[in-house]
C-alpha cells in the first residue's frame, strides 16, 4: 500500500461538511481484499484491540464485499483520533476509476491530528502485515500531546464554542488564541479572554498593581494600602508603615508568580522580596487582608460568574509522606501540565518546600491523619490550587464594586480578585478589598470548577460580541458553472456595489475589493476566499468558486446566503482528478448548493437539466432561471409560488407567484440588446443572485445599465472593439460550450468577412481541444491558431497540431494559418481586416492581450 497526495480539505467539500484529510491510496492487487491476508486481522486488531468493524455495516450483500486496504487505513486513521479523545465520527473510502486506486477521506478537529494519525494508521498496518510490534501507547500519547499543543485551551475554546452554537463563523488567526469570529466588516476578534473593543491602555494600567489600586481608590472601590520597593530593607520599612502582615509581589505580574502573602517576619519579607524580584523589577508590597481569596469575572456590565479560590493542599493519612499525597492528588485527570485541563498539577517546588517549612514540616514528613497541609500561599489555579463556584451568593453591592473596579480600569473583559470572608456582605463591612483586576482573565475555574456549578461564560463573552440575532455574517455569494462564472460574479459584484455595499470579489482574474486589484492571478480558490472574508472594509463578497479549488481545500466558508450555478459542460477539465463524466462534475459543482444557508437561495439554470437537478441538494429556497419563461420546470416553479426569471418580449421577466417586475433588455448593455444570448443568461442569474440577497430594483436596474462589458468591467468576457470600420471581440472561451456559445452570438452581428484567433488548454483532454475548431471551422472563414504561453503538461506544437486536426472536415473555413506567440497572431489577424469584418480573438494571457489590442485600437484611429 502507498500513500500518496495527502490534502487538507479545510472547509466543506466533495465528501461532507467535515473538516477532512484527504489521500490517494494505491493497493496493491493481493490488497484489494483483506480477506486474502491470511491472519492480517486478528495480527492487526492484537495491536489495536480497540478497533471496530472492518466488515461493512447495512445490507446482507455489503457484507460480503471485500474490503481492500485502503478502507482498513480508513478504519484506523478515525479510530485513533477518537481513541485519543478528538471527536471525530465521519470517513469514507471511493475507488476510482484506476484499479487499485483509491481516495480515502478522514474527518479531523485540527488539521494536524488528522495528518498523524493517517502517518500512523500506515505504521501500524504495516506493522501488522510484517507481523512486528506497534506501541499503541505511544502513537496514542503522540497524538494527545500534538493535540494538547494545537486545539485551543479550555477559555478559548468556551468562547468558540459559544459562536458555534450562535452559528457565528470563527477562524483561528494563529497557532495561539487569536481568532476572528464573523466575516468582513462585521467581524470581531478575541485573543484568549481579550476582545478587540479592550485598548492597549487599560490592559496596560491592569499590568500596573500600583497604578490600578490608585484608581480603584479614587472610585471608591475598597482596596488594599502599599507602595513600590527596591530592595528588602525597603520592603522591611515598607511593612512596618502599612502595618503586619503584608503580601510581597511583583508589580506587574500575573497568574500569581512571585506572589507571597500572609508575612509577618523581616526573614520572610526578604525571601518574598527575591521571589518577586525574578519576575518583574519593581516589587509592591502591600496590606495583607485576611480571609478567603474570590475571582468575580465581570464582562461588559455585568458579572457572570465567581468562584472561590483555594490554595493547592494535601490531607494527611498518617501513612503517606507529603510528596507521596502529592503525587496521589496529581493523579485527577482533572489535573494537567498547563492550561488545557480544569486543574493544574500541584507543583513541588522551592515554593512549596518553603511552605511546608513554615508548618515545620518537609517533603518527606508524614503528616497526621486528617491533617491539612498548604503547598502555597496563594490560590492560583496556574499553581495547583482550587476553585468553587459562589456566583449565586455575590451579594449585589459586592458586584457593583466589582462592575465599578472593571470600568475604571476599562476592562472589557475582568477578572477581580477579592479577598474578604464572605461575598454574601458588601466588601466594606468586612474591612476585604479588592486587590488585583486581571485582563485576559482565565475562564477555566469558572466553565469547570472543583466544586459547584459551572457557568457559561463564554456564551456571556459572545453576547457581549454579537448581541441576539446578529450571527456576524455578511451576505456571500458562490458561483460556479463551466462558463459565464466570471462575468457572472462580476455583474453580482457590480450590483451589490450599486446598492451602497462595500464589495469583495475572487475570480480568474484576481481579488478585488471595492473595485480595487489587490491580488493579481487565478483567484479562484478558497485562499482568495478567505482573504476577502478577512478583509475589515467588505460588506458583501462574491466568489468564483472553480473546481480546483474545492478539490484541493473544499469551500472558505461553512455556509453561503446565494449559490449560483450557471451550468455545467464537458469541456470542464474532465480527465483530471479522477472527475471523468458530467455526473462526476456536477456532484463537485453542488458542493456550493449543498452548503446553502438555512433560508437562503439557490439559483439554478432550468435549462441545464443537470444543473436543475442540484434543486434536491439545498437548504435553502430555489430560483430558476432560462430564457424561456414556458419550460416545463419554470412553469410548474412558478406555479408553486417560488422564483423564476426569464425572457419575454424583449424585457427580463422577474416572478413570484403573480408578482413580476421587468427590465428591458434595452437597458442592459452587455446583452447588445439582448441580442448576446450567453450573456442574457449571465445577467439572469446576476439579477436572481441581487434578488435574493434583497437589493433594491431601482438599484439592481441602475447596476445593469452602468455594467457596459468593456475590458475594465469584464475583462477577457466578450471585449467588443472598432478597429478600421471592422468588429473585434476578445473572449477567454476556452471550451466547446464557450465556443459554441460565442459563434451564436457573432452569427447575430453583421460581418462581410469572419476571422478567428484561437490556441487551446493543454489540460482538456484530446476532443475537447479538437471540438473547439469543428465548431469554429463551420462559422468562420479565417482560422489563425497561436501556441499560447503555458501548455500545462503537452510537448510543444501538440495543442496546435489537434486544433488543426478539428478543421480538417470545416465547412467554411478557407484559409488557415499557424502563427507562433499570442501577440505576433493578434497583429497578424488585424493586418488582414477590412471595414465591415468581424474577428473573434480567443485570448490566454487576459489582461497583456487586453493592453495590446487596446494600443493597435488606440493606434488605428
Amino acid at each position: 500500500m502507498e500513500v500518496s497526495r495527502v490534502r487538507a480539505l479545510r472547509g466543506p467539500n466533495l465528501w461532507s461538511h467535515h473538516t477532512s484529510v484527504e489521500a490517494i491510496v494505491a493497493c496493491t492487487p493481493e490488497e484489494e481484499s483483506i480477506a486474502t491476508l491470511p491472519g492480517f486481522e486478528s495480527r492487526l486488531r492484537s495491536r489495536f484491540p480497540q478497533l471496530g468493524q472492518l466488515q461493512p455495516f447495512g445490507h446482507e450483500e455489503d457484507a460480503l464485499d471485500p474490503v481492500p486496504m485502503a478502507e482498513v487505513l480508513e478504519i484506523v486513521a478515525l479510530a485513533l483520533q477518537a481513541e485519543a479523545g478528538c471527536p471525530v465520527t465521519f470517513s469514507r473510502t471511493t475507488a476510482t476509476v484506476e484499479t487499485g486506486i483509491y481516495q480515502v477521506v478522514v474527518e479531523y478537529t485540527e488539521e494536524d491530528i488528522g495528518r498523524l494519525a493517517l502517518v500512523l494508521a500506515e505504521q501500524l498496518i504495516a506493522a501488522a502485515r510484517a507481523d512486528a510490534p506497534f506501541d499503541l501507547g505511544a502513537a496514542l500519547v503522540q497524538l494527545r500531546e500534538l493535540d494538547e499543543d494545537v486545539r485551543l485551551g479550555p477559555s478559548t475554546g468556551s468562547i468558540v464554542q459559544a459562536a458555534i452554537e450562535r452559528n457565528i463563523p470563527f477562524r483561528r488567526l494563529t497557532e495561539g488564541s487569536l481568532v476572528m469570529f464573523g466575516w468582513g466588516s462585521r467581524q470581531r476578534r478575541i485573543q484568549a479572554a481579550e476582545i478587540d473593543a479592550t485598548g492597549a491602555i487599560a490592559e496596560t494600567i491592569a499590568q500596573d498593581k500600583e497604578l490600578t489600586k490608585r484608581l480603584l481608590d479614587a472610585a471608591g472601590v475598597p482596596v488594599p494600602l502599599g507602595r513600590v520597593v527596591a530592595d528588602p530593607d525597603d520592603a522591611w520599612a515598607a511593612a512596618q508603615e502599612i502595618g503586619l502582615p503584608v503580601v510581597v509581589k511583583p508589580k506587574d505580574g500575573n497568574q500569581g508568580k512571585g506572589v507571597t502573602v500572609n508575612i509577618t517576619t523581616k526573614e520572610q519579607i526578604t525571601a518574598g522580596f527575591h521571589s518577586a524580584a525574578e519576575f518583574r523589577d519593581d516589587v509592591l508590597v502591600e496590606r495583607y487582608l485576611p480571609g478567603h481569596d474570590y475571582r468575580l469575572l465581570v464582562i461588559g456590565d455585568r458579572l457572570v460568574a465567581a468562584a472561590r479560590r483555594d490554595p493547592p493542599i494535601v490531607v494527611g493519612d498518617g501513612v503517606h509522606t507529603v510528596r507521596q499525597l502529592v503525587d496521589q492528588v496529581n493523579l485527577d485527570p482533572r489535573r494537567g501540565n498547563g492550561h488545557a485541563t480544569s486543574l493544574t498539577k500541584i507543583r513541588f517546588d522551592d515554593i512549596a518546600l518553603g511552605s511546608l517549612a513554615k508548618q515545620n514540616l518537609r517533603a518527606d514528613s508524614v503528616p497526621e491523619k486528617g491533617r491539612r497541609v498548604v503547598l502555597r500561599n496563594n490560590a492560583n489555579l496556574s499553581t495547583g490550587g482550587s476553585a468553587t463556584d459562589v456566583t449565586d451568593d455575590v451579594h449585589p453591592e459586592v458586584a457593583a464594586r466589582a462592575i465599578a473596579a472593571a470600568h475604571m480600569v476599562g476592562l472589557d473583559i475582568c477578572g477581580v480578585d477579592l479577598v474578604c470572608d464572605s461575598v454574601l456582605k458588601p466588601i466594606e463591612e468586612q474591612h476585604g478589598g479588592i486587590v488585583e483586576v486581571n485582563a485576559a482573565p482565565g475562564l477555566r475555574m469558572h466553565l469547570s470548577p472543583s466544586f459547584g456549578k459551572g457557568r457559561d461564560v463564554g456564551a456571556a463573552i459572545i453576547e457581549t460580541l454579537f448581541r441576539q440575532g446578529d450571527d456576524g455574517r455578511i451576505p456571500v455569494v458562490a458561483v460556479t458553472g463551466t462558463n459565464g462564472k466570471t462575468t457572472t460574479v462580476r455583474l453580482i459584484a457590480h450590483l451589490l456595489t450599486s446598492s451602497g455595499l462595500r464589495t469583495g470579489m475572487t475570480n480568474t482574474d484576481g481579488v478585488y475589493i471595492e473595485g480595487r486589484r489587490i491580488d493579481s492571478g487565478d483567484c479562484s480558490g478558497p485562499r482568495s476566499a478567505r482573504n476577502v472574508l478577512l478583509h475589515p472594509d467588505v460588506d458583501a463578497a462574491v466568489f468564483e468558486t472553480a473546481r480546483g479549488g474545492l478539490l484541493r481545500e473544499g469551500l472558505a466558508f461553512d455556509r453561503c446566503e446565494v449559490a449560483v450555478v450557471t451550468n455545467i459542460g464537458a469541456g470542464d477539465h474532465l480527465g483530471l482528478n479522477y472527475i471523468t463524466t458530467l455526473e462526476d462534475l456536477a456532484v463537485l459543482k453542488r458542493v456550493i448548493v449543498q452548503n446553502v444557508k438555512v433560508g437562503g437561495m439557490a439559483v439554478l439554470n432550468a435549462a441545464d437539466p443537470v444543473v436543475a437537478a442540484m434543486a434536491e441538494n439545498t437548504k435553502g429556497d430555489v430560483t430558476f432561471f432560462a430564457q424561456d419563461g414556458g419550460h416545463p420546470l419554470m412553469a410548474m416553479h412558478r406555479a408553486q409560488g417560488r422564483r423564476v426569471v426569464y425572457v419575454d418580449a424583449g424585457s427580463l421577466v422577474c416572478a413570484q407567484g403573480r408578482n413580476e417586475t421587468r427590465i428591458a433588455l434595452g437597458e442592459v448593455p452587455i446583452t447588445r440588446g439582448g441580442v448576446i444570448g450567453f450573456q442574457v443568461e449571465n445577467v439572469m442569474a446576476s439579477v436572481a443572485a441581487a434578488w435574493a440577497v434583497g437589493l433594491d430594483w431601482d438599484k439592481i436596474r441602475l447596476g445593469l445599465k452602468t455594467f457596459v462589458g468593456e475590458s475594465d468591467n469584464a475583462p477577457g468576457r466578450f471585449n467588443v472593439f472598432d478597429y478600421k470600420g471592422a468588429t473585434l471581440i476578445a473572449d477567454y472561451g476556452h471550451n466547446p460550450d464557450a465556443i459554441a456559445a460565442l459563434v451564436s452570438a457573432v452569427e447575430n452581428m453583421p460581418a462581410k468577412r469572419r476571422s478567428v484567433v484561437i490556441s487551446g488548454a493543454g489540460d482538456r483532454r484530446d476532443q475537447d481541444i479538437t471540438q473547439q475548431t469543428e465548431i469554429l471551422g463551420a462559422a468562420f472563414d479565417d482560422v489563425l491558431l497561436y501556441q499560447d504561453q503555458c501548455q500545462r503538461g503537452r510537448p510543444d506544437g501538440e495543442v496546435v497540431a489537434l486544433l488543426r486536426q478539428g478543421l480538417a472536415g470545416a465547412t467554411r473555413t478557407s484559409h488557415v494559418e499557424e502563427i507562433n506567440g499570442e501577440f505576433v497572431a493578434i497583429d497578424r489577424a488585424l493586418a488582414r481586416l477590412e471595414a465591415g469584418d468581424l474577428c473573434l480573438i480567443l485570448i490566454d494571457q487576459v489582461d497583456e492581450a487586453l493592453a495590446h489590442i487596446g494600443r493597435r485600437v488606440a493606434q488605428a484611429k
